[in-house]
């Protein structure tokens, strides 16, 4: 076995310690360490993030692409922004699982490149136009306070 298979292999294996480590008696539903800690007021989101985040920068080292990596690090930080929000974080450690999503991002890269690739180039893409999209509805929503107020005053 080589050294990227090793290191593939025990990514997976963190990621399955994150994500489905646990299972909930009498159910099929899985959890792992990342729900756990981020039970612990405060920190503990932020701390799943950054153990998350080793993933993220083994993918890096490994020459992945930009366009996958962007993607992985969305799928941290929608974990660790809905993680701030009482039960609602509890429960999308259950469901979204950002750090399996991650490896299999990983292992479909190393598998098939080019339509992996592909895939994260629309994803960011569509992203960029949504997020775009929203600050120039903000921007379109300050103006017209910011000339109803205006016109109000006189």
């Amino acid at each position: 076995m080589d050294k990227a298979q090793i290191k593939q292999d025990k990514l997976n294996q963190l990621a399955w310690l994150m994500d489905s480590y646990f299972r909930i008696p009498g159910t099929q539903i899985r959890f792992g360490l990342d729900g756990l800690i981020g039970l612990i007021p405060g920190f503990g989101d932020a701390l799943g993030a950054v153990i998350s985040s080793h993933i993220l920068t083994q993918a890096a080292q490994m020459g992945v692409p930009k366009s996958i990596l962007l993607k992985m690090a969305f799928n941290i930080g929608f974990d660790a922004i809905l993680g701030i929000v009482p039960v609602i974080g509890d429960v999308s450690d259950i469901v979204w699982k950002a750090n399996q999503r991650n490896v299999q991002l990983l292992n479909d890269y190393l598998n098939q490149p080019e339509e992996t690739v592909i895939h994260s180039r629309l994803f960011v893409g569509i992203l960029g136009l949504l997020v775009f999209g929203l600050v120039a509805f903000i921007g379109l929503l300050g103006f017209l306070v910011m000339r109803w107020l205006w016109l109000s005053v006189q």
